[in-house]
This record gives C-alpha cells, sequence and structure tokens, in this order.
C-alpha cells in the first residue's frame, strides 16, 4: 500500500515525546493507516458532514476524510508542536485546502458548531474531559438537532461506560482489526431530527 503521508505531501508519523504532565491527557500517537481505510471501507461520510477529531496531532484523520470523502473536518489540538506540525502539513497538503481547519485549544473549550457530525476520539484524555466534550456535543443538538455519530478507536471502558449509560448515544457499528480484542472502532449515534 502507498503511504498516504507521501500521496497527500504531509508528515504524520512518530509518536510523542515524553508525556504531558497532567494524568488528564494521554500519549499521542496517530491511527493506522490501515485502520482508517477498513473503517471507512465498512462505513462511509457525505461531503456534507463535517469530522472533528479530538487531540489530532499532526492532522492525520482531517486529511485523510477530506481527501477520501471530500467531507470537511477540524482538528482539535492542545500541544504546540503538534498544532504547528498539523498547521505545516495544510500548507504542503496536495489538496484543496478548503474545507480543513486547525485549532490550537483544551478540548472542553471547543465550540461544536451546528455543521459538526462526527466527532474522532483515539483516547486523547481522560474519561472526565470526555464528559464535558460530549456533554457539549450534547448541547449543540439542543439548538441544532441533527443525527451526530462518535467514533472510538481502541475505546477506553470508561469512555464506553460513560455513552452506554448516561447518553442517548447508541453502538450502531463495530469494525474490529486484528491484534487484540481492544483494536477495533465503535461507532455511537444520536439521531434527534425531523425530517
Amino acid at each position: 500500500m502507498k503511504d498516504f503521508d507521501d500521496w497527500l505531501n504531509i508528515q504524520t508519523h512518530g509518536d510523542q515525546k515524553g508525556f504531558h504532565k497532567s494524568f488528564h491527557y494521554h500519549r499521542y500517537e496517530s491511527t493506522p493507516y490501515e485502520g482508517l481505510e477498513k473503517l471507512f471501507s465498512e462505513y462511509t461520510l457525505k461531503s456534507s458532514d463535517r469530522l472533528v477529531d479530538f487531540g489530532c496531532g499532526k492532522g492525520r484523520l482531517p486529511f485523510y476524510i477530506h481527501h477520501t470523502f471530500r467531507a470537511s473536518a477540524a482538528g482539535v489540538e492542545m500541544n504546540d508542536d503538534f498544532y504547528h506540525e498539523a498547521m505545516k502539513n495544510l500548507r504542503t497538503y496536495k489538496g484543496e485546502k478548503a474545507g480543513i481547519s486547525f485549532y490550537k485549544i483544551l478540548a472542553q473549550e471547543y465550540e461544536i458548531t451546528p455543521q459538526d457530525t462526527h466527532f474522532y476520539f483515539f483516547n486523547p484524555f481522560s474519561v472526565q474531559i470526555f464528559m464535558k466534550v460530549v456533554n457539549n456535543i450534547l448541547r449543540s443538538a439542543e439548538g441544532s438537532p441533527r443525527k451526530m455519530d462518535i467514533i472510538l478507536y481502541y475505546p477506553s471502558e470508561d469512555y464506553l461506560f460513560y455513552l452506554e449509560n448516561s447518553t442517548p448515544f447508541e453502538l450502531i457499528k463495530e469494525v474490529a482489526l486484528k491484534g487484540d480484542e481492544n483494536e477495533r472502532f465503535l461507532v455511537y449515534r444520536f439521531n434527534q431530527t425531523f425530517d
């Protein structure tokens, strides 16, 4: 398989060196392209969708989504270095740059817009922060009712327990990958539409 970084003229490889001082924020690691290909062969987005990647790092997923589906994508990243890497990738990205944006902000401070329909998490932070972000997502639906999906990769038990016991999100899809039983994507949907 051709390396997508080369194909898209971006650089998203490499893991985080060192750890964040707070136990609330987890170490950065990008989602493998092989996993993304498997997920999106079974679950698709429309060009009218907008995906928000919380803890986006260098921006791999927003670029992949934009290139594959022509959907809008936003990356939310609190780390200065990763944010600057994502912005550098945006400058070198070979595709149309409109529709991709990055925000250097804490996840719980990102203001969910009515255009945001899909939310991606690869365990970027503690369940306490996840709960705040999910509550922000649900609050945004009060003013703009719509179908919204949360996509989890390598889901933590805490995230699953919270979604299944304290929110209206319901599991609609599981995509297992080769490896241990936790190496999978889970998609949870909240559908509040009046059509």
